[in-house]
């Protein structure tokens, strides 16, 4: 249980939440093709957290972040099944139906349950969330009001949020048609890349709207509007999840001879990306709220392809030389064997959907002139489970709750150090993993009966399995995994025991 202290003076918070971002794509964590000066301009006139973790994928990381509980427990977060809101297109279901339809296979939420929109929201901010809506793969209306959002716009569905050109969105529980777009995919494109694929992206017709172009509006207006009373902005991007879609391709790669049109596609919208953080500064600035407003900036999860095409990067994921799939066992992952023009996930192994140090490492920066001193770094180890209890701690939030995480709240204002994890954890599609503070890493593969053993500081890119050569201190990480797991290593497989929901097509017209 933890209890927060009041703050003086409230500070903004917004929160932009990339998706599928990989560490390795921005400047200051070595990019070399695609420039990304606003995010590292955060970087420089900010707080960096080298340590940060989130889950190996979308639904688990956004559920962490905003109940602020781990994805190994008994009970599992409920996930619902994407999908669900195509059906007003495709078949002429009421959103209201479909979303009651949802609710009816949900648990009730207990009242005691804590998120991340209501600890802002009864710490007397205005809150809202603009984008790729809640942990999904479905929610409702009912849902994004109980977690504490007072306004929202964007998908209420991730597999819609696919697509980039959507006929339609959300708006604090209504349907708003964009006009212009038509397309029951919401202008999803093909994969992986070949001339079929590449024309049917190309081809504009029924694409009017790009979606962040959308969101951003929004998000720039609720700033308008909110200038003068503390305020929290959620802002969940579609960027740069793929398939791939960009109106059009950024000039820094128009004549990139490195690239592929695909490739070149793709840096764009982690150029898009770069841009709105630029905006969202600079709109601050224009407010004169910037002193007072925390910026964090950070991802989903790690780094995926969305440009592979045969003979440069493929999927499913093999060695570009000799065809041999990754197991990310025997043969881990790594950009320079795959064909990653981009090393998306920096010279780590695995990619996103592994508990390899390449699905999980996430960029985390926080902006705050008023509190923290700029161009700082810090080696904390932070889960992403910890960002509610340090939004709660900003905001005032007085009521205990349960949560796994700790606020790092202390890091932010560089005063002594307080709690700190002892490590965090993760599950996966092939088991749970654990990292302590001091970097020592245990994963699994249960149905290969594998514990590996790295330790980090020395070996980034997890390829000396230090098992044997350790085995008290693996038997030691074994024993703290099956209790954050609570009794069973089961617990840390995603999808295992029920997570996914199993909604029925019972929506009425």
């Amino acid at each position: 249980m933890v209890t927060k202290r009041v703050k003086n003076s409230k500070p903004n918070i917004i929160l932009i939440y990339a998706d599928d971002l990989g560490i390795g794509l921005l400047g200051h964590e070595g990019q070399s093709i695609i420039k990304t000066p606003n995010i590292d301009q955060l970087a420089k006139e900010g707080l960096r957290f080298t340590n940060a973790f989130s889950n190996m994928l979308c639904a688990p990381a956004r559920a962490s972040l905003i109940t602020g509980l781990h994805d190994c427990h008994a009970v599992k977060f409920e996930i619902t099944p994407g999908g669900m809101y195509k059906k007003i297109s495709t078949q002429g279901f009421n959103h209201k139906e479909i979303g009651r339809s949802i609710e009816s296979e949900l648990s009730p939420i207990p009242e005691e349950n804590v998120f991340l929109g209501q600890v802002a929201k009864e710490a007397e901010y205005t809150t809202t969330q603009i984008g790729k809506l809640e942990w999904g793969f479905s929610t409702t209306h009912q849902q994004m009001e109980r977690h504490g959002w007072g306004s929202y716009y964007g998908y209420l569905d991730h597999v819609r949020a696919h697509g980039f050109y959507p006929p339609f969105l959300f708006e604090n529980g209504n349907l708003v048609n964009i006009e212009g777009n038509t397309l029951s995919n919401a202008g999803k494109s093909g994969e992986p890349e070949t001339p079929e694929n590449y024309k049917e992206r190309n081809n504009k017709d029924g694409k009017k709207h790009y979606s962040q172009n959308l969101f951003m509006d929004k998000a720039l207006d609720f700033m308008d509007a909110n200038k003068d009373n503390p305020f929290l902005l959620y802002f969940p991007t579609q960027l740069p999840h793929g398939p791939v879609a960009i109106p059009k391709i950024h000039p820094d790669f128009v004549d990139d001879k490195r690239l592929t049109p695909i490739e070149k596609e793709y840096a764009s919208m982690v150029k898009m990306l770069d841009d709105n953080v630029g905006q969202i500064m600079n709109k601050l600035k224009e407010l004169k709220i910037d002193d007072n407003t925390m910026v964090i900036f950070t991802a989903d999860n790690g780094h995926e392809i969305y440009y592979a095409q045969e003979g440069r990067i493929e999927k499913p994921y093999a060695n570009i030389m000799s065809g041999e799939r990754f197991d990310n066992v025997e043969h881990k992952y790594y950009s320079d064997l795959s064909g990653d023009v981009f090393d998306g996930n920096g010279g780590r192994a695995g990619m996103k959907r592994s508990n390899l140090q390449g699905g999980i490492q996430v960029p985390l920066i926080v902006r705050w002139p008023a509190k923290i001193e700029a161009g700082r770094t810090s080696d904390r180890l932070i889960a992403n489970y910890d960002l509610l209890v340090t939004i709660a701690e900003t905001t005032g939030f007085l009521r205990p709750f349960n949560t796994d995480g700790i606020s790092f709240y202390d890091a932010l204002i560089n005063q002594s150090k307080g709690k700190e994890h002892e490590f965090v954890v993760y599950s996966s599609y092939t088991g749970p993993t654990l990292i302590t503070h001091e970097g020592w890493k245990i994963r699994t593969d249960l149905e290969k009966e594998v514990f590996e053993l790295f330790y980090l500081p020395d070996d980034f890119r997890e390829e000396r399995d230090l098992s044997e050569q350790r085995p008290k201190k693996r038997e030691e990480l074994k024993r703290k995994l099956l209790a954050a797991c609570e009794g069973d290593l089961h617990n840390g497989f995603f999808n295992d025991k029920g997570s996914i929901l199993k909604v029925s097509n019972t929506a009425k017209r």
